[in-house]
Formats: structure tokens, sequence, C-alpha cells
């Protein structure tokens, strides 16, 4: 079943059950524009007097009712605990999380607050008049920095999934095409690594997993982030949403030529992140010096997550120019995403010659 599909049973009968099931009478249920590779159809609800609602209807096989309840209630904790998230909104029965069953196919049904502000895409990237973007960026690394301290005394009743639990050999030996046998060596090599590195409370547990401004809103009165789409959250180092945050700040500075400017950039850039990090929860230096690492396994993660979406949408796998470049800053073994690399062209930022596979 697909999006479209989904979409015209919601029409026909899903929200007419889901209006009863979480009193969502009176509201004006409106779809939300769905993103390349999104998991689920996804309906804003607004009623004149009442908060807003996003409501979620997610379809794909590829999550069972384990891995539903085990999200919401690692959000409705960090909700309950000062973590800035969109709460789960209960159903009237009082549950989490709603299963309604159509033609033999189950739908999962959640439904959240909505948060506050809007997205920095939908302000055209520009901040707060008259505040310095460098609130933003601190915030960024403040509200991370609170949901990682928040994590470190979670005590889940339905336990997450864990990072080694997915990336592993037989994940990517069936994902990754076998046109590509550097790149699947590359990142058996990275699993190895990781393999070594210390858990222990101060450095892996629940994390995002997707933290990036596309995932939360901003409240333009007060810079306040609130965060949500915890759908990829697992227990992973808290290294890797650190990693997420410094890839987002090459968007701010990826048309400049003077790749001198860049790294000055995103070193002041990443100091005020760690700033407002560092002001909600601890990380040792040894743990930030894996930042070079911890980008790589952000790009295995966005390679991998590229094939999963041609496979769940029946299509043969191929690499554009941005999937190629990403592949070969692996593959090479340049760090940075390549940002202070040769390879990078500031005016075609991301991108390498296609690939045929």
């Amino acid at each position: 079943m697909n999006y479209n599909e989904v979409v015209s049973i919601s029409d026909a009968y899903l929200l007419s059950t889901v209006t009863e099931l979480y009193g969502l009478e009176g509201y004006a249920i409106k779809p939300v524009r769905a993103h390349l590779g999104g998991r689920n159809v996804v309906y804003t609800c607004e009623r004149e007097g009442s908060d807003a609602k996003v409501l979620r209807i997610a379809f794909l096989n590829d999550r069972n009712r384990e891995d539903f309840l085990s999200e919401l209630e690692y959000v409705r904790y960090l909700f309950a605990h000062g973590g800035h998230v969109s709460d789960v909104v209960n159903s009237l029965n009082g549950n989490l999380l709603e299963e309604i069953i159509h033609l033999n196919q189950p739908f999962f049904i959640c439904l959240f607050k909505k948060a506050p502000g809007k997205m920095l895409a939908d302000n055209h990237y520009r901040y707060r008049d008259g505040v310095p973007i460098t609130e933003y960026y601190y915030n960024c690394g403040k509200v991370l920095g609170k949901l990682h301290q928040v994590s470190k005394g979670y005590t889940p009743v339905q336990r997450r999934y864990s990072f080694n639990d997915k990336y592993n050999a037989e994940y990517i030996g069936t994902l990754v095409p076998a046109s590509l046998p550097l790149l699947k060596e590359k990142l058996l090599g990275l699993l190895r690594t990781l393999e070594g590195l210390e858990k222990n409370n101060d450095s892996f547990g629940m994390v995002h997993f997707d933290y990036n401004d596309g995932n939360y809103s901003i409240d333009y009165d007060n810079g306040q982030i609130t965060v949500y789409d915890f759908d990829n959250s697992c227990y992973c180092w808290y290294m890797f949403d650190l990693a997420s945050l410094w890839t987002n700040g090459m968007g701010w500075i990826q048309f400049e030529p003077d790749v001198g400017k860049r790294i000055k950039f995103m070193d002041d850039y990443y100091d005020t992140v760690l700033a407002g990090y560092r002001s909600e929860t601890g990380i040792e230096d040894a743990m930030l010096a894996h930042l070079p690492l911890f980008i790589q396994v952000n790009l295995m993660e966005n390679i991998m997550d590229a094939f999963e979406v041609m496979r769940n949408n029946g299509e043969e796998p191929e690499c554009d120019e941005e999937l190629s470049y990403r592949i070969k800053c692996l593959e090479d073994d340049i760090p940075y995403m390549g940002f202070f690399d040769a390879i990078y062209s500031y005016e075609e930022p991301f991108e390498f010659e296609k690939r045929i596979l």
C-alpha cells in the first residue's frame, strides 16, 4: 500500500473513525505535504479556541505496535521531565496509540500537540528580527542538551531498539547494491570502529537520531525550539545527534567560496552549539574528539536511508548527484562531509557526478 492509497482510505474511512477516537469534531483536518522518504500520512487539526494538533497515520510494515509504543512512551517521558517536545495526546480511550484495521491492513494512529511557531524553512530561513543568529545556534544545542540530560534518567517500560540492532552487516548486505563493494567495506569498517567505543550513561542513551530544522519549530516571539518526529529515535551515542547539529550548520555558509572562511564559521558555530549543549548536560572532551567519526556515521545513516526508501517504494537503486557525493566521502575517507576538501563545490554544494549501478 502506498502513500496515495492511504490518503484515499483516510478520506473515505479513517478520518471519521479517528475523529471519534480523539474527539476531533469541529476541527479542520488538513493534510501536510509529504517529504521524500516520509513513512507517515500527517494532518494538522485546528479549531478556533482550541490548541492545534498534529495527527499521524503510519501504514508501512517497517514498524510494529511495540515500536510505536516505545517511541510515544519516550516522547511522553521527555515532555513530563521538561524536554521541549510536542507531547502525545491520549485518545478518548486513554491510549497513547490506537490501531485501526481496515481491509486487513493495520493503521497505527497517534496525535500530538502542535509545536508553537514555525519551521525555519517556512520562514524562508530568516531568524527573529533584531536578534543575532547565534541565539538560534545556542538554543539548538541547549534544547538537544536538555533532551540528552533527561534521557540519562530514562528507564523504559517498552524499550526502543539500539543502533546496532539495525545497523549491522546483514542490514548493509541487504540494502547496499553489489556494484558498490568499496562502500560496503567502508560501512563495515565504521561498525567495527564503533564497537570499540565506550557505552556508559554519559555517552550512550536514547537520542533523536534525526535532529534537524525539519523536525522542530521555533517560537519567533522568544526563540524557543520545540522538537518532534521521534520515529527514528533509538539507543545510540549522544555524539550522533551532536554530529547531526554540526552538519546542519553547513547550510548557513555552503555557498562561501573561501574554504578558510567556511572552516572559521564552522568552528565558531559549533562552539556556540556546544555552549548551549553544555548549559544543560555534560560531555567529555574524549567523546567530542570523535566528531569526525560521527559525521561519517551520519553519512552512513543518510546513505542507508536513501537505499531503504528506494526499496520501500519498489524502485531500483540508483545514485543521484547528492547520494553519489555522500558515497564518495565515505569511500575515499574524506572527513567533515568533504566541506573543507577539494571535492566540494560551493556552486553545486554536496553534489558529485551520478553513478550508474
